[in-house]
């Protein structure tokens, strides 16, 4: 299913969701007005190509490359793609969590998400670009915070659409799903020197999300089920598609 929304309304305005989606459509802007040739040189200096980072993986350098890379896109159906699931999913996390620990979530989980797809294929000579990973992370935070909530979508059928509604457990778990599957096949598939979606980076990053979520629901009090339900539901009324 493609998810188009969800029923799960926030009390703030996610200014550091709206703020991060700015950005990256504006470092893709900017990407567009480069020849193509030496858009790929700039990719291959500024972004983490993990051949490089096994040769000098703890050079300020390779910091840098791992932060860029997760603003630079290789097309619009990355960017559109990625930006959807973000404006999906990120404001909600970003207004249970607050700022700070949405943010160390996002950046974390892209890091770890792109070492993840390093140890995969450590020997790649391809710039690995995207948010992918990062936006990967908000999903599997999306996950243990909001499991219940209702997601609203398409559901492709050959040359017709259906709409459908979804809890989110069966959304992103059938995502995660699909990234495991097509994480192997690509196992068998992809070589140093051809490009392709990084499976295992959206492994790293959900996994990360997961887990960082987790130690957040623990250390921090949670309302009671039946009045996050309740709270949810009033909100709901109020939210249409």
């Amino acid at each position: 299913m493609l998810p188009l929304k969800d029923l799960n309304p926030t009390r703030r305005t996610p200014v550091i969701t709206y703020a991060l989606i700015v950005i990256n459509v504006l470092v893709f802007i900017w990407e567009q007005t480069i020849p193509l040739n030496e858009l790929e040189g700039i990719f291959m200096r500024l972004s983490v190509v993990p051949t490089f980072v096994i040769q000098d993986p703890l050079s300020l350098d390779t910091f840098l490359d791992f932060i860029r890379s997760m603003f630079f896109h290789g097309g619009w159906a990355h960017l559109l793609g990625n930006m959807l699931y973000l404006w999906l999913f990120g404001d909600n996390l970003e207004d249970r969590m607050g700022v700070v620990l949405y943010l160390f979530l996002y950046f974390l989980g892209g890091v770890v998400a792109i070492f993840a797809q390093i140890i995969v294929d450590p020997n790649s000579l391809v710039p690995m670009i995207g948010a992918s990973g990062a936006i990967a992370g908000v999903l599997g935070g999306y996950l243990i915070l909001f499991p219940g909530v209702r997601v609203r979508g398409i559901i492709p059928l050959g040359l017709f659409a259906r709409t459908a509604e979804w809890p989110a457990w069966a959304v992103l778990g059938l995502w995660f799903v699909l990234q495991l599957f097509n994480g192997v096949v690509a196992l068998g598939v992809q070589t140093g020197t051809t490009g392709g979606v990084a499976f295992f980076a959206h492994i790293g990053g959900f996994i990360t999300g997961l887990a960082l979520t987790w130690i957040f629901m623990k250390l921090v009090p949670q309302p009671p089920v039946e009045d996050r339900r309740e709270i949810l539901y009033d909100r709901a009324q109020r939210y249409r598609f």
